[in-house]
């Protein structure tokens, strides 16, 4: 496992535009080229996962891993292994040139015996993250602790009915935070991968959401304490491993934060894959949390339509990431979030190259989708579409009734006196369609302009 994991690759991969034929290159992204007066780069904020990517050995349910990740032999030593495994990640993310990486406690540092030799463990492959840092210019994006894998956590972490798991699981979250401040990481990432139940049987559904309340509220108030200037984030799923997860959706995971006063504590890292398992597109979970004001940063993936898990792919479909993204740059944009690839190769793509392959094509698909999104904002067709359709709510009615002055009786008065007989309006939605559709076609030709030389 000595010396370069992918030297068939070159460093880094470079921008060639739509004609390059070589597969090894970006065709659309290009990190300076201006979007909207912001570099591409900057309104992306891609990272890069190191569990799927590297932690992963290209298991199934029916069968075991098929991917070349020597690291992962059980037979080495655990620490050897692990620097290895970082050596070869962090040899991919500068080849492959992107800002930032995400990772859990568990994909990089292995399980001690003890708790304190985890502790000592993470401790020592920190130290090894910060000279990847320094050598490579690498970010953390945000960091978090994996609460799910181990069999102590089969039952929930937080939520579990054994308030000793519930204690281990506070352990292991202060190390991970303390980490991801001492990396300048610029959130930290909790996922209730098994905070929900298998069965209401056994379940007291009350209980475990005062406790997951009292675990999220010892979070935040660590953070405070440490001084941990990154965002908090909450990661909405509907379900899978568990029958049914406490943080469904991004409204259920709103919902939850007002109920137990951490509205301001929290915001929501939203998985694309995620939304459509919970029944919505990605373009609404992106934009509830926006008009909530909890938006925080993005899982970007895509699910297959014909299955009902989460498959991770790499996302391809620049319509839908065209609406997300015209929401996050109507609505500001990034503040600490970005585009983390939680991603996983095919399990028979085996070449080393196969994950330049499919984070190439991801990251050119972002990449269209802002050309998109941009268009859309530039055209302002849309955005003043949907004012003309409110404009109503302006007028002496809307502003009667939203102000509070205007009552039940009064408004049944109106209606009764003849004065309001309303009728109903087009919503368009075949015309905005085509808008849509409209700068997706100009963008396929705004993709075509030289590097540096964009809107």
């Amino acid at each position: 496992m000595d010396g370069d994991f992918f030297s068939d690759v070159p460093e880094p991969i470079a921008f060639g535009g739509l004609d390059a034929t070589d597969p090894l290159t970006f065709k659309v992204y290009d990190p300076d080229r201006l979007v909207l007066g912001k570099r591409m780069e900057d309104h992306l904020r891609i990272a890069i996962c190191l569990w799927h990517s590297f932690n992963w050995p290209g298991s199934d349910v029916f069968g075991v891993g098929t991917f070349d990740r020597p690291w992962l032999d059980p037979r080495l030593d655990p620490m050897a292994a692990a620097t290895a495994k970082l050596n070869a990640a962090f040899e991919f993310i500068a080849k492959l040139g992107v800002p930032f990486f995400c990772f859990h406690d568990r994909d990089v540092a292995p399980e001690g015996r003890t708790f304190a030799e985890s502790r000592a463990n993470l401790d020592m492959i920190l130290a090894q993250i910060e000279a990847h840092m320094a050598r490579t210019g690498a970010k953390l994006l945000w960091g978090t602790a994996n609460l799910f894998s181990h069999p102590r956590f089969a039952a929930g972490a937080a939520t579990n009915p054994d308030p000793e798991v519930f204690a281990y699981a506070a352990g292991q979250v202060k190390l991970m935070l303390e980490g991801t401040k001492r990396l300048d990481g610029a959130n930290y990432v909790l996922w209730g991968g098994r905070e929900g139940y298998e069965t209401l049987l056994n379940t007291d559904l009350a209980r475990e959401e005062r406790q997951l309340a009292r675990f999220l509220t010892l979070v935040a108030e660590h953070k405070h304490k440490i001084g941990f200037k990154g965002t908090l984030l909450l990661e909405p799923k509907p379900q899978e491993p568990t029958k049914h997860q406490y943080d469904y959706d991004s409204a259920t995971v709103h919902g939850f934060l007002v109920r137990h006063g951490l509205e301001s504590e929290y915001r929501v890292n939203i998985e694309a894959n995620h939304a459509t398992l919970a029944g919505h597109s990605f373009h609404h979970e992106v934009a509830y949390a926006i008009a909530n004001g909890i938006f925080g940063s993005i899982d970007a993936n895509r699910g297959d339509y014909q299955n009902g898990w989460d498959t991770d792919q790499f996302p391809n479909s620049v319509d839908e990431l065209s609406l997300a993204l015209y929401e996050i740059i109507r609505g500001g944009g990034f503040t600490t979030g970005g585009f983390n690839f939680d991603t996983k190769l095919r399990r028979l793509s085996l070449d080393r190259t196969d994950l330049f392959h499919g984070h190439i094509g991801g990251i050119d698909t972002l990449a269209r989708a802002l050309l998109v999104a941009a268009g859309m904002i530039e055209a302002g067709a849309l955005e003043r579409l949907r004012e003309e359709r409110y404009a109503g709510w302006a007028g002496d009615l809307g502003t009667s009734i939203l102000s509070g002055d205007a009552t039940l009786a009064s408004l049944e008065g109106q209606v009764a006196a003849g004065g309001i007989d309303p009728q109903p309006s087009s919503g368009r939605q075949e015309l905005l369609e085509n808008l849509v559709n409209q700068q997706i076609w100009a963008a396929d030709q705004a993709a075509q302009v030289k590097t540096g030389a964009g809107r």
